[in-house]
């Protein structure tokens, strides 16, 4: 049997651990649901809030690259974020799609990247490769921000865990 200071001083000596990072019971990583792709979605952050930003796919069409015309057809298109700003730093997945809305090529774009208008929407543009380009039927977003990146707890298991943003989209991905 253990004496009553020893029984007395374990909780103390847990609580210690805990508040020092020696412990990871407390470090969870969870992963968002993609939300509903989209040629015009609200942005989702990784809580399901939808933080009053918008985008949408204002056009594409498959044409020669300039800078690498000899790589044949790409995918190129036109975005607007409404309710971004230069600064907030909202970042979604954009896909070329298939007839079926399985993704051909993807890529993360940026409201950080594009360019302030009179209105004070961001448009930018942007380019996708896909291995055969006959078979694009759409581009489509992904409504989920994928611009907040918090360490995983393998990572940092002191300071990391919580909701992430779910995997970016690839080809292959049914939208």
């Amino acid at each position: 049997m253990l004496p009553a200071r020893t029984l007395a001083v374990a909780p103390l000596a847990l609580v210690i651990l805990a508040l020092s990072g020696c412990s990871s019971w407390g470090c969870t990583d969870t992963t968002a649901k993609r939300g509903k792709a989209g040629v015009r979605v609200q942005v989702v952050d990784t809580y399901g809030q939808r933080p009053g930003v918008t985008v949408e796919v204002v056009g594409w069409r498959l044409e020669l690259h300039p800078q690498v015309p000899s790589e044949g057809d790409k995918v190129h298109f036109h975005y607007r974020f409404d309710g971004a700003d230069e600064y907030s730093g909202r970042a979604v997945d954009v896909c070329a799609v298939d007839k079926k809305r399985v993704a051909l090529g993807c890529q993360t774009i940026y409201s950080s990247e594009a360019w302030q208008q009179p209105d004070g929407a961001l448009t930018g543009d942007g380019w996708l490769a896909v291995e055969h380009p006959e078979q694009v039927a759409g581009v489509l977003l992904i409504p989920n921000d994928q611009s907040y990146d918090r360490r995983t707890c393998d990572q940092d298991v002191k300071d990391g865990g919580g909701i992430h943003p779910p995997e970016p989209a690839g080809g292959g991905d049914q939208l």
